[in-house]
């Protein structure tokens, strides 16, 4: 890790909220990352620039439940742009939330029109479509469930079973659980979600190549739409939309499990009210999921990082 240089002593971003989940992009001012792949750079951030990732989203510039994003060129030449997400505690492969706050940023700079894009990740290429209204359709990374009926012994709970399955990130999805997903609930359902994380690293389940499963998400009625749901993310904090990726993780399972067929559409409710809509192809057995939601511009401007600011980095705890 190394600190913030002095070339780091400003940096652009545009904030805005995808169903209430706050996306900072810098936009100019990061660090240089080189021109390789996005999955090298992402590695060249994590390795020599984590006080920049901290300074961008920590206190007193950021806050847990904000995920950042570093605007980059891409690698793959079809592409707009490139992306590298990150959050609180660490780098991210994708964030369906932070896609499309993406493509509104983008949109909102004057970078892209109405339309059909291709944005550069880390773990691949995403396509979305920005629409007229302003809503966004993301194509994800293909996305499928690794294990079925895993059950963890769960703290002050007992045994909890779920699905472990991949959306762009590690999730283990959990239906049954005794928990009541609303608002008025969210410490309860954080501490709850946090026990399961415990549970499933103290068991030593993950996901593929033994990656570490970060997100939980739990799932219950809706009155609007087909299922409610609560996630937790690597930080701690919740996710205040839908989830992209979590959604995708959900798609993933229900074809599986053969209750969504193709092209069918699912509403996926957040905790606190905001809506996905999810539908799916299935190409060469591998679900492709497409995730619509909306998205608005809140503020920007430049972030200071002044070389006697004690925080410059963040407050980390």
């Amino acid at each position: 890790m190394t600190n913030l240089s002095a070339n780091h002593t400003g940096a652009q971003f545009v904030d805005s909220h995808t169903g209430g989940e706050p996306t900072r992009i810098i936009v100019s001012g990061g660090p240089e990352l080189g021109t390789g792949t996005l999955a090298q750079r992402l590695e060249t951030f994590r390795e020599q620039f984590d006080d920049f990732r901290k300074g961008v989203v920590l206190e007193p510039r950021g806050s847990e439940e904000l995920v950042g994003g570093l605007l980059v060129e891409p690698h793959e030449p079809d592409c707009s742009a490139g992306i590298l997400f990150f959050n609180n505690v660490g780098m991210l492969g994708m964030c369906g939330h932070g896609t499309i706050g993406l493509a509104v940023t983008l949109a909102h700079l004057g970078r892209i029109a109405t339309g059909r894009h291709r944005i550069d990740t880390p773990v691949g290429a995403v396509a979305f479509e920005l629409e007229e209204d302003g809503w966004v359709s993301v194509e994800n990374v293909p996305s499928y469930r690794l294990a079925k009926d895993v059950t963890v012994e769960v703290e002050s709970h007992g045994p909890v079973t779920g699905q472990i399955a991949w959306g762009g990130n590690w999730f283990f999805l959990v239906e049954e659980h005794g928990q009541e997903i609303d608002s008025s609930k969210v410490g309860e359902l954080t501490a709850f979600t946090k026990r399961i994380r415990q549970a499933l690293e103290r068991e030593g389940i993950t996901g593929e190549n033994g990656a570490e499963i970060d997100h939980v998400e739990l799932f219950g009625p809706s009155e609007s739409a087909d299922s409610k749901n609560f996630v937790l993310c690597p930080g701690g904090a919740y996710d205040r939309s839908p989830c992209g990726t979590g959604t995708s993780a959900k798609i993933a399972c229900l074809i599986a499990d053969g209750k969504l067929e193709p092209g069918q559409t699912w509403r996926q409710e957040s905790v606190i009210g905001s809506i996905f809509e999810a539908t799916a192809q299935v190409v060469e057995g591998k679900v492709i999921p497409t995730i619509r939601g909306s998205a608005h511009v809140t503020s920007e401007g430049t972030l200071l990082f002044n070389e006697s600011d004690p925080f410059r980095s963040g407050i980390s705890t």
